[in-house]
């Protein structure tokens, strides 16, 4: 039979991305969420539909793949690599294609994933990032109204006729797609957005950042690794992130209070003072705002919160600023 699976989560600490040949890490801007996930096999590619959630999403596609996405509503722009755009847009990435994107609002997209390099459709070629066009707003339409009836339909289909109907659904999708592709608008803002120089810039940001998940890394020591200027440094966040590159750091700060607070590493001051926040109560607000919960909420959580006090406090000064792998 062919039928999709539907995976739903109102939690973010269990939402992941079930996505074959796409490695996704993400960071919350809510502490609940409602996500699902739609996902439909067919040979030799994937229909992955995404209810999202407001976050910071990064991506790398596999090797020796070529994916498709676009949204599937209208709503607050997507920052995709760099540039905010909603309507009439489709994306391309290749073999390890990278991409990041910030999401303010929930949102819904469909990616689709083939298990093998296209090369011979008169797509646009990819890159080390992936690819935004801007296409025709009726080929759009017509793509997004594709997938919703696949996977409306696809589990009313018997086991006898699935195998023949699969192919049939990939090769209407892949007509869909070189028609969006041919209608491709002669847009400015996308030589912005599929250029490569700032992207590694900020890429070079991001590998320095989860080189040291276990300490704070500040504006001066994290361009004396990048090799950059504070001010080049914070255009690039600003471009990639919407947001400065302080209050970038400070978010990433936060998400390190949290892992060691989940991992129990010592008590909400010391995970606190560990990660640079010296004034408790601004900290206590900040953690609150992002994640729905204050921070002893968290920690109650953690598979070490039923130890003694003491014992607690007795690790966290033997090592306060271990964080969990």
């Amino acid at each position: 039979m062919l039928a999709p699976k539907l995976l739903r989560f109102s939690d973010v600490d269990e939402f992941r991305s079930s996505v074959r040949n796409l490695d996704v890490e993400f960071t919350p801007f809510v502490r609940k969420i409602s996500a699902a996930q739609v996902i439909l096999n067919l040979p030799g590619c994937d229909i992955n539909y995404t209810q999202s959630f407001p976050r910071i999403v990064e991506g790398q596609l596999g090797p020796n793949c070529t994916a498709v996405a676009f949204s599937m509503d209208d709503g607050a722009p997507i920052r995709f690599n760099g540039v905010e755009r909603d309507r009439s847009v489709i994306t391309i990435g290749g073999g390890g294609s990278v991409y990041t994107t910030v999401e303010r609002t929930a949102r819904q997209y469909t990616s689709i994933v083939f298990a093998k390099d296209m090369q011979d459709r008169g797509w646009p070629e990819t890159g080390p990032n992936w690819k935004v066009f801007e296409t025709d707003a009726s080929a759009q339409h017509r793509l997004r109204e594709l997938v919703n009836q696949i996977l409306f339909n696809s589990g009313n289909i018997g086991a006898f006729d699935a195998n023949e109907i699969s192919f049939a659904i990939r090769e209407s999708l892949l007509a869909a797609i070189d028609t969006a592709f041919a209608e491709i608008v002669d847009a400015k803002w996308t030589s912005r957005a599929n250029s490569i120089r700032q992207f590694r810039i900020f890429r070079d940001i991001q590998a320095v950042l989860s080189g040291c998940i276990s300490r704070p890394v500040y504006s001066e020591e994290l361009a004396r690794q990048v090799g950059v200027s504070v001010r080049t440094m914070h255009d690039a966040v600003q471009r990639f992130r919407g947001m400065s590159l302080h209050r970038y750091l400070r978010l990433r700060r936060l998400w390190l209070v949290r892992q060691q607070l989940l991992a129990g590493s010592g008590t909400v001051k010391a995970c606190a003072l560990a990660c640079g926040f010296w004034h408790m109560g601004d900290f206590a607000r900040s953690y609150r705002s992002q994640f729905g919960e204050a921070p002893s909420e968290t920690l109650t959580r953690s598979p070490r919160s039923s130890l003694p006090e003491g014992r607690r406090m007795g690790r966290a000064k033997r090592n306060p600023s271990k964080s969990p792998q």
